[in-house]
């Protein structure tokens, strides 16, 4: 597999994003009063191409006051777990303690300026920058800025869903 860059690893992103959780309708332009509530999708409607209304993703609210929109999960045709959501973190927040887990995240830092941790080294991130958590290391991320900071994660693994 060729390397690849940052323009060529957002438009992968974005292919990917494309492929969202929006009601069967919305393929073909229609819009329908059936909000999304999960973003859980099964293998047979990942195999569809679709557009994601931003605004039909609603946002579930954490007690930090940070707010978290599931735009995807399910297993693709191709074998692989897949969750995306995007997520605003309040300054001075983490979304959770620095853990590990099998799958491999991306995270597409949006706007503020946060830390992140990986495997106990910290590193400054800010709108634009890419972050690419491998499997199983440690890793963690806080909002270090005075203003929100918003992310979109790409999490892919062989594991189930959880």
């Amino acid at each position: 597999m060729e390397e690849m860059d940052r323009r060529n690893l957002f438009a992968a992103f974005t292919a990917l994003a494309a492929m969202a959780a929006t009601p069967a309708g919305a393929q073909t332009g229609a819009r329908t009063s059936g909000a999304q509530t999960s973003g859980a999708m099964t293998t047979a409607q990942l195999s569809k191409s679709r557009v994601i209304k931003y605004a039909d993703i609603p946002a579930r609210r954490f007690p930090n006051g940070g707010t978290q929109r599931r735009v995807m999960s399910g297993t693709l045709p191709t074998g692989e777990f897949i969750e995306i959501h995007e997520t605003m973190l309040p300054a001075g927040q983490m979304p959770h303690p620095p853990h590990s887990h099998p799958n491999t995240e991306l995270l597409f830092i949006q706007s503020g300026t946060l830390e992140y941790l990986d495997a106990g080294k910290v590193i400054a991130v800010e709108a634009n920058d890419i972050v690419f958590s491998a499997s199983n290391i440690s890793h963690g991320l806080k909002n270090v800025g005075t203003t929100p900071a918003s992310y979109i994660v790409c999490s892919i693994s062989k594991q189930l869903p959880e």
